[in-house]
């Protein structure tokens, strides 16, 4: 993930550096705002337990801000200074979600590969 120095919001790579692959993304970053990871063998470790209780909170904050942005949005007398409020907030929400999302995309296993020949195989030709 780069920041776009512009808005100064996380962007989706497809590109994965693999020391970060290995290690767990943590929904922080540091006092310089870098980056902070997890050992992989630390999945019991009260830090793990602890960002996984921050990945909860700022889930179910999200959630919250976005039902606060659905009725700002929803009232046609909304000041600027609210629709400000609003979409602030939401960014916020939206740059910790996508932290987590890409943190536990990390941690998703790839699927196997199932080499059995366990399914009916049809011919090229049953297709038209």
């Amino acid at each position: 993930m780069t920041t776009d120095p512009t808005l100064g919001v996380p962007s989706l790579s497809p590109y994965r550096d693999a020391t970060a692959s290995q290690m767990r993304l943590l929904p922080w970053t540091s006092v310089e705002g870098k980056r902070c990871y997890l050992s992989p063998g630390s999945t019991d470790s009260g830090l793990s337990r602890l960002a996984d209780e921050l990945e909860e909170a700022q889930t179910s904050s999200a959630e919250d801000v976005l039902a606060g942005a659905r009725a700002v949005l929803d009232n046609p007398s909304a000041t600027i200074d609210e629709l400000r409020f609003a979409l602030t907030r939401t960014r916020e929400a939206l740059t910790d979600i996508l932290l987590i999302a890409e943190s536990r995309g990390y941690r998703v296993m790839p699927p196997e590969t199932d080499t059995g020949d366990d399914g009916p195989h049809l011919p090229a030709s049953a297709f038209g």
